[in-house]
This record gives structure tokens, C-alpha cells and sequence, in this order.
């Protein structure tokens, strides 16, 4: 088993990480729009949205409706630097590396490929 596979079968275990799904709109848009875009998006929210710190309020950062990378990071704790912090023992106090960015988008682009089986 992966390292992925293990977070992403930790997470279900979590009452309220489990509680997230794809809606059909967000499904239908994924399909519409293609997985490298959604993987594109995800990077992008990841990057402007959580690595760096210094430009939000921690946890106000991902909305909880709306695109389906967003639900993605609420189901992978992936959606703030207190869940990072929590769930992956990521530190708050410093921009993300290119190695954790691309841990988080694999995790979202995990747990969004298993809800689109």
C-alpha cells in the first residue's frame, strides 16, 4: 500500500472527513473539464490558498462548497495549515516545499478519483 492509500484509508476512518462526496454537478463537471485540469486547479489552490501563511486567516481559506477540489481538501485535511499541521505533521509557520505541495495535490487527486469510481 502506498503512502496515499494509507492517508486516504486513515481519513475515512475520521467521522467528519468521511462526511465529504462529490455531488453530481461536481462529478459531471470533472468529467467535463478533464482530471489534468482539476489536478492543475488543485495546484493552484493549494499554492495560493495555503502555502504561504502570511496571506490569509488560517481556516478560512477553502470554501466548503463550490469546486470539487475544495470538498477534496476538506475530506484529505488538506484545506488549512491547522489540518496539515494536524493530520500530516506539516509545520504552520513556514511556506509549503514543492514536495509537500505535491503531496497534498496527490492526496486530492486521490481521494477525487476514488469518489468518481
Amino acid at each position: 500500500m502506498s503512502v496515499i492509500e494509507e492517508k486516504i484509508n486513515n481519513l475515512a476512518k475520521s467521522k467528519f472527513r468521511s462526511s465529504f462526496h462529490l455531488r453530481k454537478y461536481m462529478k459531471d463537471y470533472i468529467n467535463k473539464k478533464g482530471l489534468n485540469k482539476i489536478e492543475s486547479d488543485a495546484y493552484d489552490f493549494i499554492r495560493n490558498r495555503i502555502s504561504d501563511t502570511s496571506k490569509f486567516i488560517d481556516g478560512k481559506q477553502t470554501p466548503m462548497k463550490g469546486h470539487p477540489v475544495f470538498i477534496a481538501e476538506h475530506a484529505t485535511a488538506t484545506c488549512c495549515r491547522g489540518c496539515l499541521n494536524k493530520w500530516y505533521h506539516i509545520p504552520k509557520d513556514r511556506k509549503l516545499t514543492d514536495h509537500e505541495i505535491d503531496f497534498c495535490v496527490a492526496l486530492i487527486m486521490a481521494w477525487i478519483r476514488k469518489e468518481l469510481r
